[in-house]
């Protein structure tokens, strides 16, 4: 699968950093920039902030010519530039995502995923997908829409290039047992992990019940690592939004909190012998694959 807009997210975030660091070496401030290009107070702020969907080559070439940039480091800024500027498919879908988590996603080299309760987007099968969104209280359209947005992401774990990205995850046995569609829509869904799992740039990993609570992490996390020295990033899932978490210490903590995870869970290879057996007892079974009194599942609300 090829993508025109893969690397444009970066992209946007990168420029948004180096027209800082350009404007800090003239030593100005932003708002004497915006006076010297005769632009509205906030504009060169926002631009920082990276709080811009696309940035424009005349604003661009006007910072460069303010900032005195000459060559390599200007053609460093244009090509930034150019590569932000591509439109990528998620803008298609406003009313699904409101930030940059599918861009990020999308450039990542590396994907790390926890998830204790639900199964990760990525990893989602569509009668899943369904039965998740129809727990909350969007209408029909919305939730034909989050699908088609959720099934193209999982796009990007079929590139067949170097720039297929390498997935961790880590789930919970908790995820599995729940009641939801029919009995072959459930066993599906295992089978389907199960498969995923076996992928070369995919490592899939299950805490257990017969290992104790869940380990390290509460939280629906995604951390996105980048090639180069791009720093990573987290992503915060909650039952109302999605939040950018890049401040550097707070990464690094949720990166312990994951390896943490990591480890408290089966290996790879471990996961995929425990869904094969789980998945062939569902074959076995008319019912779902625990033996106590059915529960009502957790299911949550938030996650594009």
């Amino acid at each position: 699968m090829s993508d025109d807009a893969y690397g444009a997210t970066v992209a946007k975030r990168r420029l948004s950093r180096r027209l800082t660091e350009l404007r800090q070496e003239t030593g100005y401030t932003a708002n004497h920039v915006c006076d010297i290009l005769n632009w509205g107070r906030g504009k060169v702020g926002r631009f920082e902030a990276n709080q811009w969907k696309r940035p424009e080559m005349s604003d661009i070439r006007d910072l460069v010519r303010i900032y005195e940039a000459e060559g390599a480091e200007k053609q460093e800024i244009e090509e930034l530039a150019t590569r932000a500027r591509a439109r990528p498919w998620w803008r298609d879908y406003g009313e699904i995502f409101d930030n940059d988590f599918p861009g990020y996603e999308n450039d990542a080299s590396a994907i790390r995923v926890y998830f204790a309760l639900v199964l990760p987007g990525l990893l989602q099968t569509e009668a899943y997908m369904e039965a998740l969104l129809k727990t909350g209280p969007r209408p029909p359209a919305f939730r034909r829409r989050a699908i088609q947005a959720r099934l193209r992401r999982q796009e990007i774990l079929d590139r067949p290039d170097e720039t297929v990205p390498k997935l961790s995850a880590v789930i919970t046995e908790a995820s599995l047992m729940y009641r939801w569609g029919s009995h072959g829509d459930r066993r599906e869904q295992i089978e389907h992990l199960a498969e995923v799992s076996r992928r070369r740039n995919v490592e899939l990993r299950v805490q257990r019940f017969d290992d104790g609570p869940p380990t390290a992490i509460y939280s629906m996390v995604n951390i996105f690592d980048f090639p180069g020295d791009e720093p990573s990033l987290v992503f915060v899932e909650s039952d109302y939004a999605v939040e950018e978490v890049s401040k550097e210490e707070s990464v690094s903590g949720y990166i312990s909190s994951f390896e943490r995870a990591s480890d408290a869970a089966l290996e790879p290879a471990d996961t995929t012998v425990f869904l094969d057996k789980l998945a062939k007892r569902m074959e076995l079974s008319n019912d779902r694959p625990v033996s106590s009194k059915p529960r009502r599942g957790y299911l949550a609300k938030s996650q594009p």
